[in-house]
């Protein structure tokens, strides 16, 4: 089953984290991954939420906003690709992820691919 596992976190704590030991952490998770085999993925960093920009439209109004959409101290910072036989096995990843101790690891399932359009729907 495929997941997303997104990182939040408190980047004032991340920033106050010991840097040395958190890449060496990071460094082992992803070599850890990558031995699990199969389609899961070394993860993307994002960068800071200051260089967010939102985008929302009401209407036939759109605003766009400098920062993340989220009041709150957890921005997202990342993801990582897992894929994996089930709930548990992306919950253990999760658990391993060094961010977790900074933060929130929200594990969610990737949706399956679209429907195909009903035939007897089409014209013509």
């Amino acid at each position: 089953m495929r997941y997303m596992m997104l990182i939040h976190h408190d980047e004032v704590a991340l920033a106050n984290a010991p840097q040395r030991e958190l890449w060496a952490d990071y460094a082992a998770f992803n070599e850890a991954l990558a031995k699990a085999g199969g389609q899961s993925s070394a993860g993307e960093r994002l960068q800071p939420a200051s260089a967010a920009t939102t985008i929302r439209t009401l209407g036939d109004k759109t605003e766009v906003l400098d920062g993340p959409y989220a009041d709150t101290r957890e921005q997202l910072a990342g993801y990582f690709m897992l894929d994996v036989a089930d709930l548990d096995e992306a919950i253990a990843w999760a658990r391993r992820c060094p961010s977790s101790r900074y933060g929130a690891i929200e594990i969610r399932p990737l949706a399956d691919t679209y429907p195909k359009p009903d035939k007897s729907l089409r014209q013509g």
